[in-house]
């Protein structure tokens, strides 16, 4: 059993790859994942190589529970590459963690992979023919399956024409024995960068932030395209495949994925949220939203839900007037549980995640900051947690646009059916969810906020998807079901 606390989009992937001669690079991985543990909390692993051997080790669980002293001591050399996971394509189990490892005739290949292949069931169906068998139910390793199948005199030609057939969105790490790849896909859906370690070598990771925790230097984001390679041979860069422009970067990084310390694309993510809140707080002002056109007139404090709205509400509170506090207090050691809750305790779901300061709210009119709202089974609860704790007024500002459409590039948003937003109104929304007032962020305002015009993926909320795709599509496609 699964219980989700919250209703945000789930978290994609991190990966981590590192070159490091004379460094313990197993130990090297483990923080730079630990720094990456928001991008998935299902699973967790890391392979490492030595130049003639491989190892790995990887289990269900956080970071933290899966690495022990004694699974650490046998992952040993100088390259390494890691993955936590949040699933995306195939359910969360043991056999669908990452990095995937095999041995091919050119050697021990492991790779784990950060996005969602769209054609994956046509890839897996054609080596299935080929008499390829599965042993996991992941885009990864039909990725994995290609690769070592694939001719060329190197494994630079093997993932060049690999990438040739994969379409989708990959940033993805590759270890053989003596070398590190990193590749990303030609639209650059999801982040990747690489940086300069201090005592020589390289590091390679989803988020600038894992990259800093190691001490790099002279970070920058790996190209749409792009394969680097990490080596003895130094650090080699091939344009594998044309960027496509424009690219189709996930704007959700920024409202809400990324950590706040991220910078990609050039842009820190902890600017672009609270110029998300700031750009809200406008649009309401000037009437663009709901016809409020005055913001003190409908709220007398702003609070966000924590932690990702944080930066947006302090933008909201500075450009509106309305004064910032605290609202509500979360347990961060509440997450996902497999322990079943009583029907009881399940209908008091999100008490077990948030509490509320009842002197910061009590007799008062609220605004709610918030980055989404997905599926809409905890913003209602939300605001009945802020009613009970006496809250005159709840009113509901969002920093987003209205999330009608799934994501197929690596984000589980669920299906279209279940997406609150997918053929409602926003007064529609706002009677379910029992606010006072409903405001969603312009997908202008929210591109003001990014400082960009184009560039992003705006699917979700536009329903025009950079790759055309299958919309009956889910994430378990490859399961089968036994009775």
């Amino acid at each position: 059993m699964t219980l989700y606390l919250d209703d945000h989009p789930k978290e994609e992937c991190g990966v981590m790859g590192i070159f490091a001669p004379n460094e313990d690079v197993a130990r090297m991985a483990f923080f730079g994942l630990f720094a990456l543990q928001h991008r998935g909390q299902e699973a967790a692993g890391i392979a490492v190589a030595d130049g003639q051997t491989m190892s790995m080790h990887k289990g269900v669980g956080l970071v933290s529970h899966v690495f022990t002293p004694n699974a650490m001591m046998d992952l040993k050399g100088h390259y390494a590459i890691g993955h936590t996971r949040y699933s995306t394509t195939g359910s969360s189990s043991l056999r669908n963690a990452q990095p995937f490892m095999i041995e091919t005739i050119n050697g021990p290949l492991a790779l784990a992979h950060n996005g969602n292949l769209i054609n994956s069931a046509e890839l897996r169906n054609e080596l299935m023919q080929q008499g390829v068998g599965f042993s996991s139910s992941s885009d990864t390793e039909v990725m994995t399956m290609m690769l070592a199948r694939n001719g060329g005199a190197t494994w630079e030609e093997r993932i060049k024409t690999a990438m040739k057939k994969w379409v989708g969105a990959y940033s993805l790490v590759i270890l053989t024995r003596d070398c590190v790849y990193a590749a990303r896909d030609p639209w650059g859906f999801r982040p990747l960068c690489i940086g300069l370690l201090p005592g020589g070598g390289h590091a390679v990771a989803s988020e600038t932030g894992a990259l800093q925790t190691l001490g790099c230097e002279a970070i920058r984001d790996v190209k749409p395209g792009e394969v680097v390679s990490l080596s003895n041979n130094a650090l080699k860069v091939m344009q594998a495949l044309p960027e496509v422009k424009p690219s189709a970067m996930c704007v959700f990084e920024y409202i809400y994925f990324a950590r706040p310390d991220q910078t990609w694309d050039g842009i820190n993510v902890h600017h672009v949220r609270q110029r998300l809140g700031e750009e809200l707080a406008r649009e309401i002002i000037n009437g663009h939203a709901n016809g409020q056109t005055d913001s003190n007139g409908f709220a007398e404090v702003v609070i966000p839900v924590p932690d990702s709205s944080v930066p947006a509400a302090i933008g909201f509170s500075h450009v509106s007037g309305i004064p910032y506090n605290d609202g509500f207090i979360k347990n961060r050691y509440v997450g996902r549980t497999f322990i079943e809750p009583t029907d009881s305790l399940r209908k008091r779901g999100v008490a077990l995640k948030f509490n509320v300061i009842n002197e910061n709210v009590r007799d008062r009119r609220v605004v709610v900051i918030d980055d989404s709202i997905v599926r809409g089974n905890t913003t209602g609860p939300l605001i009945k947690l802020l009613r009970n704790a006496g809250a005159k007024e709840v009113h509901m500002a969002i920093t987003c646009p209205p999330i009608a459409h799934p994501c197929f590039m690596g984000v589980d948003m669920g299906t279209q059916d279940s997406l609150i937003a997918h053929q409602r109104t926003v007064d529609e929304i706002r009677q379910m969810v029992n606010a006072d007032s409903l405001t969603y962020l312009s997908l202008e305002g929210m591109m003001r906020a990014v400082g960009r015009t184009d560039g992003y993926c705006q699917a979700c909320f536009t329903g025009q998807y950079p790759i055309p795709v299958d919309l009956t599509s889910v994430k378990t496609g490859f399961e089968r079901v036994t009775k």
